[in-house]
């Protein structure tokens, strides 16, 4: 079986910045195993998988990293809908996806795409020594959980300079974990780390703005926010929180368009 792949890097304006991201048009699911064969196979940190819908959104939308699948993912979905507006032929100004985290909308104003997320504010909750030892971290400011940890730390240069025993990270806990800070020159910034799920750094995580941008509206007490993630890559994301929704806005540019064989 032929199938056609795209690697998009999303949260850019440029080639080879961000975070990339492959996308998989399907006609019908594959089985389980197939879909996370080719994750593995093409080592990235998500691919994505979508099919027509028969129900009221466009399509239906899975994401799976090299290891496992999950719940809900920012830069695939962003990738999976420039697909779709740059190369598929998709005419409306915006596209809708069944998802595991409800039904997503993707908008797109000229170059721009914001997605609509769900709002997942962390409860405050202590973080163990062996999260702590891993980061290499003896200080904190506040830490809390979602569906990933957050911790912040005192400044910006902390966060860029964190080099993580990913080994000993995966052992100490089986989330992901989200290193945040107030910016220099965005409102705030952040890293993430999933080893436990075969990414030991993403190159920016669309999804863990559902948690950061409720945590820096509050702090900052401001609901428009520039943000970056300092990854190597590093990516820009423009959020904004509304109520119970986190809207996270960004570019994506093609990098490979081709087949894959199954």
């Amino acid at each position: 079986m032929t199938l056609p792949i795209y690697q998009i890097d999303a949260f850019t304006q440029q080639v080879f910045g961000g975070n990339p991201a492959a996308v998989v048009p399907l006609q019908a699911w594959l089985d389980d195993e197939a879909m996370l064969a080719i994750a593995a196979e093409n080592n990235l940190a998500e691919t994505a998988f979508f099919v027509p819908s028969s129900g009221e959104s466009d399509y239906e939308l899975r994401w799976f990293t090299p290891g496992n699948e999950i719940d809900l993912c920012g830069h695939a979905t962003l990738a999976t809908a420039f697909t779709l507006f740059e190369h598929l032929n998709f005419d409306r100004p915006q596209v809708s996806f069944a998802t595991q985290s409800g039904e997503l909308v993707v908008s797109r104003d000229g170059d721009r795409l914001t997605m609509d997320f769900p709002s997942r504010p962390a409860a405050a909750t202590p973080l163990t020594d062996g999260i702590l030892e891993a980061l290499g971290l003896t200080a904190i400011v506040f830490s809390g959980l979602s569906r990933d940890w957050l911790i912040e730390v005192d400044d910006e240069d902390t966060v860029a300079q964190l080099k993580p025993d990913f080994s000993a990270l995966a052992k100490a806990t089986d989330k992901a974990v989200i290193v945040t800070a107030r910016g220099q020159q965005q409102d705030f910034v952040s890293r993430f780390f999933a080893p436990h799920f075969a990414v030991p750094e993403d190159p920016v995580t669309g999804s863990a703005h559902c948690t950061l941008v409720p945590y820096w509206a509050d702090q900052l007490d401001k609901t428009l926010l520039e943000a970056r993630q300092i990854s190597a890559r590093g990516g820009d994301l423009y959020c904004e929180l509304a109520g119970d929704r986190v809207f996270i806005s960004g570019y994506a540019r093609s990098y490979l368009v081709g087949y894959l064989s199954v």
